[in-house]
């Protein structure tokens, strides 16, 4: 059985309001005083902020008393047009026209339009399994392109995990173009190290530099020693070698199976992963990142393409075309590494 609670913005105070109260989850609903409402999923392993009427962000997560989330300068979610306005989330969607950071050739945002998007609805529905935030979002220019977008964040019952999901439809008279990322700015893990059920080899430093990026000396002289073997990268060891951002990217990911999972272990004991399909997302990024204002390890961003803009994707031939009426749906399952069960 499935029970549907639509939310209004009306619903959202600065005083945390209980809407729904339940064996295994709570849902709480209140408003930063930036003004932007926020979705609190509770269930007995810890909780998931989320934002559902501004791109359907999720701010934060914690399980086990352990934040997942990114570290930066942000204390609260801010208003804004870019992501860059409010870069201190957990994760966003990022897309969908155009996805990533856009070269001098593109005129898109970094990420795209839909990570800080004003949603038309939003929803919780509630199963035993799961509690589950719903949004949806309708896109038209005239003369341009014309897409539903539905994102949903699921809280699982007594498990530290999410399921993330977007379906997009297609809803003009002629193709669109869809590039997407489920983009997921997990902690830094102090000495941490990744695994992934793909090879090592498949990942490939990026070579190309975007305008954010400033490099120095130093970072230049590194680079150039993971350009030649990329096999040496020793994850989260040296975190002043992260500063600015170390990327890498892996392609045509059906290759390394149906099911593909990537984690990041810290020595303490515990650790996060993420899982996903390959034939909705063909690629992967890793990007690292530590410094005084951002520190960031975020293990996979998965995607349709690589991030480097409308462009690069258009050229590379791994931008998506959806004929008039055609949708997309893309899941993933992220959070802390569960033990395995004793017997």
């Amino acid at each position: 059985m499935k029970t549907q609670l639509p939310l209004t913005r009306a619903m959202f105070t600065e005083t945390p309001q209980t809407l729904l109260s339940c064996a295994p989850f709570n849902v709480v609903l209140f408003r930063y005083p930036s003004g932007i409402e926020a979705v609190r999923l509770e269930n007995s392993r810890g909780s998931v902020t989320l934002l559902p009427f501004y791109g359907q962000m999720i701010w934060d997560a914690t399980f086990d008393g352990r934040s997942l989330t990114m570290g930066s300068g942000f204390k609260q979610p801010l208003p804004g047009s870019n992501i860059i306005d409010t870069y201190g989330c957990f994760a966003f969607h990022s897309g969908l026209l155009a996805n990533g950071c856009p070269a001098p050739e593109d005129d898109h945002p970094l990420h795209g339009e839909m990570a800080c998007a004003t949603m038309d609805a939003a929803w919780i529905e509630l199963e035993e399994d799961g509690v589950t935030l719903r949004g949806e979002v309708e896109y038209i220019k005239g003369f341009g392109h014309h897409y539903r977008a539905s994102p949903a964040v699921t809280l699982l019952a007594g498990r530290p995990r999410l399921r993330i999901e977007m379906a997009v439809d297609n809803l003009a008279g002629r193709e669109m173009p869809l590039q997407y990322m489920c983009h997921m700015n997990y902690a830094w893990v102090a000495k941490g190290t990744f695994s992934q059920s793909i090879p090592d080899e498949a990942f490939r430093l990026r070579t190309s530099v975007p305008g954010h990026v400033h490099p120095t000396p130093q970072w230049r002289d590194y680079t150039q020693q993971l350009e030649a073997a990329p096999e040496t990268f020793d994850g989260l060891h040296r975190p002043e070698m992260c500063d600015p951002e170390i990327v890498f990217f892996a392609d045509n990911l059906a290759q390394y199976g149906r099911q593909v999972t990537f984690s990041v272990h810290s020595p303490e004991g515990y650790g996060f992963s993420t899982q996903f399909d390959t034939a909705q997302f063909t690629a992967a990024t890793r990007w690292v990142l530590h410094n005084a204002d951002q520190q960031v390890a975020a293990f996979v961003l998965p995607a349709t393409c690589r991030p480097e803009g409308f462009t690069a994707a258009k050229q590379a031939g791994s931008l998506i075309y959806l004929a008039p009426g055609e949708s997309r749906h893309f899941a993933v399952e992220t959070g802390l590494i569960e033990e395995a069960p004793q017997r």
